[in-house]
């Protein structure tokens, strides 16, 4: 494979990698802190990082009408996503919430069929229809526990938060050709300073001194791993690759969650729910494996 070819798959390798791993780093953080205080301070962090860097960045070929599109992708990213996903990981487990995570790539082909002429194959139709009920199993099959004392309402919030997150891709992929991917990132980091400020100190900061290494080790980690450095990557990767297929990368991140939570948070799952994780990821590659076969055979993009 060809270097220009292989530079996207890089990107998203890395960024899963990262993002996998950011479910079990914010259930440490939450230990200490409330959700929305995790979510401001990562953004804090994030963005305090990316402040002497983006200046360097070229300057963004605006167009009239870019002002409603950047609304729409800070709103999606890190407004929305974020505030779903906080609470989602306050009643689910983080290996249940990177399952759930698996559905995403389907709700970016079947939105971008029609927005970004992006076509979605039977198999990728189907995919869904399987993975959503999964989905329901696992949420359903859930057993109340320290890491998931409300597993149904934690997996719903968690999929409201991969819908905003297919907003965000869609968003992203119309303005890559003409905005930095990088410039994007520290903007949504930015954005998300103001946007969760009031509600961290709302929802009560807590004695910051208190806080042992651990919980600021996993906001670090958050901040500057999960969010400038796995977003700046996938994004790169969604200027380089279609929306769809850009997305499909995101079917490692339940193997790296279930994993994560399972070493180093102690985190156990029921058998139905094991077979649910099986259904979500096996759904999702089956649409890959055999839409890209198709879309080998006939050039849609």
């Amino acid at each position: 494979m060809s270097a220009p070819r292989l530079r996207p798959l890089l990107y998203l390798a890395v960024a899963v990698l990262f993002w996998g791993s950011s479910f079990v780093a914010t259930k440490t953080a939450m230990q200490s802190f409330s959700p929305m205080a995790v979510m401001w301070l990562r953004m804090v962090l994030a963005s305090l990082v990316f402040l002497p860097f983006w200046r360097r960045l070229p300057r963004p070929a605006r167009r009239p009408g870019d002002r409603r599109y950047l609304l729409l992708a800070v709103l999606f990213i890190p407004c929305l996503y974020y505030l779903l996903e906080g609470y989602a990981l306050r009643y689910t487990s983080a290996g249940q919430a990177g399952a759930v995570s698996a559905v995403f790539p389907l709700l970016v082909a079947a939105a971008a069929w029609p927005l970004l002429g992006e076509r979605l194959s039977w198999q990728g139709a189907a995919a869904i229809v399987v993975s959503i009920a999964a989905i329901a199993l696992l949420s359903f099959s859930g057993v109340a526990q320290a890491a998931a004392p409300r597993p149904l309402l934690g997996n719903i919030l968690e999929l409201s938060a991969m819908l905003a997150a297919t907003g965000s891709t869609l968003v992203v992929k119309h303005l890559s050709s003409r905005y930095d991917p990088w410039l994007l990132t520290g903007l949504q980091a930015a954005v998300g300073v103001a946007f969760f400020a009031p509600l961290a100190f709302i929802s009560g900061l807590p004695d910051f001194a208190a806080a042992p290494l651990s919980a600021w080790a996993a906001l670090l980690y958050l901040g500057v791993v999960c969010g400038l450095g796995a977003f700046g990557l996938y994004n790169s990767a969604l200027k380089l690759l279609p929306a769809n297929r850009a997305a499909l990368a995101i079917n490692a991140i339940p193997a790296v969650a279930l994993l994560g939570g399972w070493i180093l948070l102690g985190e156990r799952l029921t058998w139905a729910q094991v077979v649910a994780c099986a259904l979500i990821v096996g759904a999702v590659v089956f649409a890959e494996v055999s839409g890209h076969t198709q879309a080998d055979e006939q050039p849609v993009y």
